[in-house]
């Protein structure tokens, strides 16, 4: 009886030591898998943070501000954030194409570094909106079909922005102009 109680206990011994290896490897595969989880979220926000260009703000803000560029000989330091203003409502004009009337609808979005320069486009807006409504009336309809005839209307729209800015401020103001919709019947 006594070698069956010895025989019993070095069988229980032999489960105990076989489990605890067992206890050992399951806990360490834990560890594992939840470290690879980890490397694997942190690659993937990192490589959104590079994909959509944060990094770079990162990088100015790690610098000690915003990234700035010099402008003008006096040394005077500027930011050149891209400011949009859209000049709503959209402009709808007609006018006259071979004994047809047609009918213009464009949509746009003035561009300046300077928020002077958007109030600016905001106080004289009454000013802008009639300038540019002439301006589109009397267009042509060939010459709007053809992309160069777009983009000459575009920048004629500009230059008639800045000629007005510059006109009540002493300065352009305004750096470009961009059509957001642009349709014609």
């Amino acid at each position: 009886m006594v070698d069956l109680a010895r025989e019993l206990d070095d069988e229980d011994e032999g489960k105990a030591a076989a489990a605890a290896p067992k206890k050992k490897s399951s806990v360490m595969k834990i560890l594992l898998i939840v470290f690879g989880v980890i490397v694997l979220l942190g690659g993937a926000v990192g490589g959104t943070l590079y994909l959509t260009g944060s990094h770079l703000l990162s990088a100015a803000a790690s610098s000690g501000g915003d990234v700035k560029d010099k402008k003008g000989a006096k040394g005077k330091e500027e930011t050149r954030e891209a400011l949009y203003f859209p000049i709503d409502p959209p402009f709808v004009v007609n006018f006259a194409d071979q004994n047809q009337m047609r009918f213009l609808q464009i949509t746009m979005d003035v561009m300046a570094y300077s928020p002077d320069a958007i109030d600016a486009v905001k106080k004289h807006l009454p000013v802008i909106r009639n300038n540019l409504v002439m301006l589109l009336s009397s267009q042509d309809a060939k010459t709007l079909f053809s992309l160069d005839g777009k983009q000459r209307l575009r920048q004629k729209c500009l230059e008639e922005i800045q000629k007005i800015i510059k006109e009540h401020t002493g300065k352009k103001g305004v750096e470009d102009v961009y059509f957001t919709s642009f349709v014609m019947q």
